[in-house]
């Protein structure tokens, strides 16, 4: 979606920058090192996605001090605008993407027009905020959707909402709409437009929530581009992801995992952002061609490793080839081993010393 490469790789900031411009600022410079193709920011009005009496979730509990709401925890979280447009030019000097996740309108018309976002990411929270949904769809941007928490009938649902916007519906837009009879309707602009992530959301999510597989599923479904938010502890899943068919890995890092704040413990240490970096490209470019044919590297070898019909003794002219006199041996220079039995019984044109290549 943004390079050439098979798999895009999102370094999630996310609020890991705990309202710091400077550390945000290390964080795009940690990506930035590590090989990342974009580093991701989340950019929201705690007013506008909250009410003041929500409850923190479990996870946010446990790793954040017990006084404050989910609303007074957000708000100490908050980029000013200002930030975002240091941050994006920032990215910008260091050659990555700057890309921020918008949780409501205000912000995702701002990063559209100040910003100007190559695509839009769907947080797994909004995937059955219709409305929102259905803005973004009229937007007529990429879209990357995340899908933890949801049924595939939601995610249905969520196709459903994009589409009506992609299509510039404007009247009758009614639920029932959103099923199967939308997501039809516009499947070729979906088809152009929507990456789905499969996520487990929770932090850090066990490996027996993960359910990679679904991530198949659900480009067999739907026939959209897939990818993989991560939200496990250490990098093998991410890896496993890239190597499942991923387009888009996604996952969590921050400067260090013992900084107060809701996703440090959760997330990658910069070192480890690096490895799993690396190791995700690694396996893409093992990948390759779904083609089973030597490489131009085993054609140089395999004369060397492959066997050839050889003299087992002695061999007259004249004389029959026979199980006693005939052996298979390397180098694989010379008759293939597949054709001994049409072999057997020929009489030898010259005469063969032992090992001698038939």
């Amino acid at each position: 979606m943004m390079t050439k490469r098979s798999c895009t790789i999102i370094a999630e900031a996310g609020v890991n920058h705990n309202g710091s411009l400077s550390m945000a600022k290390e964080l795009v410079e940690a990506a930035a090192k590590a090989g990342a193709d974009a580093v991701k920011f989340q950019t929201f009005k705690a007013e506008q996605i909250v009410s003041r009496t929500a409850e923190k979730a479990p996870y946010q509990k446990a790793s954040t001090s017990g006084g404050k709401s989910q609303y007074d925890m957000l708000k100490g979280l908050e980029l000013s605008e200002h930030m975002h447009i240091e941050l994006a030019s920032y990215c910008e000097k260091l050659g990555i993407t700057f890309l921020s996740t918008a949780f409501d309108l205000t912000s995702l018309d701002f990063l559209l027009t100040r910003i100007g976002l190559p695509f839009i990411k769907i947080p797994s929270g909004e995937i059955t905020n219709a409305p929102f949904l259905y803005e973004i769809g009229r937007r007529h941007l990429p879209v990357m959707l995340s899908t933890g928490m949801s049924t595939v009938g939601e995610i249905e649902q969520a196709l459903g909402a994009l589409a009506l916007g992609y299509l510039g519906e404007e009247e009758n837009l009614q639920s029932d709409r959103l099923a199967i009879s939308a997501y039809t309707e516009g499947r070729h602009l979906l088809e152009n437009y929507v990456t789905l992530l499969h996520c487990t959301t929770d932090y850090p999510a066990p490996l027996g929530d993960v359910n990679l597989n679904a991530m198949c599923t659900m480009k067999s479904t739907f026939g959209l581009p897939v990818g993989y938010s991560d939200h496990t502890e250490g990098i093998a899943i991410s890896v496993a992801a890239a190597a499942m068919g991923a387009s888009v890995v996604e996952k969590h890092f921050t400067l260090d995992r013992n900084l107060p704040g809701p996703d440090h413990q959760a997330s990658l240490e910069p070192a480890e952002l690096s490895e799993m970096v690396q190791a995700i490209r690694q396996v893409h470019e093992a990948m390759g061609s779904p083609l089973k044919s030597p490489s131009p590297h085993e054609l140089v070898n395999r004369n060397a490793v492959r066997k050839s019909l050889v003299a087992a003794k002695s061999i007259r002219k004249g004389e029959r080839f026979t199980s006693d006199n005939l052996s298979v041996k390397r180098p694989g220079s010379g008759i293939s081993p597949n054709y001994y039995w049409d072999w057997l019984g020929k009489i030898a044109d010259r005469n063969y010393e032992p090992d001698d290549v038939i």
